[in-house]
Parts: C-alpha cells; sequence; structure tokens
C-alpha cells in the first residue's frame, strides 16, 4: 500500500489540490517550547505553522519522496529551519523515544495496514504526559477485504479504515487515556462504504 501511497501524493505535490482533511493541529492547544511531530506532514504547512506559534522544533513524517521535497522547499521559503522532514512508514517512525510533546495527524492513519503498530509507536515518541490530536476517519461497517489493497479504494481513502470501536479500543490497547472524540461527523458515503470524519484526542500517562 505504501507504494500506491507514494505514487499518488508525490504526483500531487505540485499541484494545489488540498489534500488533508480536519484540523488536528488547530485542536492540539500548542504551547512555546514544545517538541511537535505530524505524521503524513504532506507539503510540510502544518509543521511550519506549528514552528510560527512557538514550538521548539517540529518533525514532519511523510512516505511521499515528492511531498517531502516540496516540504523542504516550503520550509526553506518561510525562512524556518527548526524542522526536519523525514521519509517513513507509520507503522516504524524514524524518530527516538520519548522525543514528543504532541502529535498530530490529518487523515493519515487510516492508510495504514497495522493500526496497532502505528498506535504503539505514536507512544513510544511521545513523552510521559504528551498527547496526540488526529483528525481521520472510521467506517460504520468492517471494510470488505477484497478492497484493502484496491488502487482506486486506496486513492479514496477509504480502503484501510476500521470501525469506530475498534478505533477506540486500539487507543485503549496502546495504552492512552483521556481519549476524547472533540469533532465526529454524521456518516456519509465514501466509496463502497459509509464513513465518518473524527477528530479524537488522547494522552499517555505521567507516569
Amino acid at each position: 500500500m505504501s507504494i500506491a501511497i507514494n505514487e499518488r501524493y508525490s504526483a500531487l505535490a505540485e499541484k494545489k489540490t488540498c489534500l488533508s482533511c480536519g484540523g488536528a493541529l488547530a485542536r492540539a492547544g500548542i504551547r512555546v517550547g514544545e517538541v511537535l511531530v505530524d505524521l503524513g506532514s504532506g507539503r510540510g504547512n502544518d509543521v511550519i505553522k506549528a514552528v510560527h506559534q512557538g514550538v521548539a522544533f517540529a518533525y514532519g513524517v511523510d512516505i511521499s519522496d515528492g511531498m517531502l521535497t516540496k516540504a523542504r522547499e516550503n520550509a526553506r521559503e518561510a525562512g524556518v529551519d527548526n524542522v526536519s522532514f523525514l521519509k517513513g512508514e507509520l507503522e516504524s517512525l524514524p524518530l527516538d523515544d520519548a522525543i514528543a510533546d504532541v502529535v498530530i495527524s490529518n487523515c493519515t492513519i487510516n492508510h495504514a495496514r497495522e493500526k496497532a503498530a502505528v498506535w504503539h509507536e505514536v507512544w513510544r515518541i511521545l513523552k510521559p504526559d504528551g498527547r496526540f490530536v488526529v483528525s481521520d476517519i472510521y467506517s460504520t461497517e468492517p471494510v470488505p477485504e477484497r478492497f484493502r489493497n484496491d488502487p482506486k479504494a486506496v486513492a479514496e481513502c477509504w480502503a484501510g479504515a476500521v470501525t469506530r470501536e475498534e478505533y477506540l479500543a486500539t487507543l485503549r490497547q496502546a495504552g492512552f487515556v483521556h481519549i476524547q472524540l472533540l469533532e465526529e461527523s454524521e456518516p456519509y458515503a465514501k466509496g463502497a462504504v459509509t464513513v465518518a470524519s473524527i477528530t479524537i484526542a488522547g494522552k499517555k500517562p505521567a507516569v
């Protein structure tokens, strides 16, 4: 699936298309001096905005070569140097343990095949008492297996969706606490399934 994602988003890197859903950064309550990680950072817009909001350092992680190139170019043009854009899979983040105060993501985690691994990685890179704010989708019923690797379904960003119950259970199993649904849309049709958009937050315990 990562090959399809790389090809799709690399091709879109220079276009004006809006690729993001949700507004995780706006909900993250950024504090001056924090370290932020953006999963699926795309053109780097939220990473650059976070720096302007006062974070000490911001990392963007993306699988798309084209998006990483564009993000670095955008950071240079913005005169921002306390950022780093890294290529990596969500299931194996190229970051040290306990590096982040806050992790954000906009409509990226639904692409990951092994979501439990993604959330264990989010746990690993967060400092104790660190938090995440993620915008994503869930499906109202399990997505049929035949669509999981279907290129069209992958490109339309619903092939990897899981149910609300599975999404929340994965967060709890990873160890997160104070899980909150900050926003939740009414269900709507997407491809061959019905989904809902959410913005969800949670914390890694302090000890």
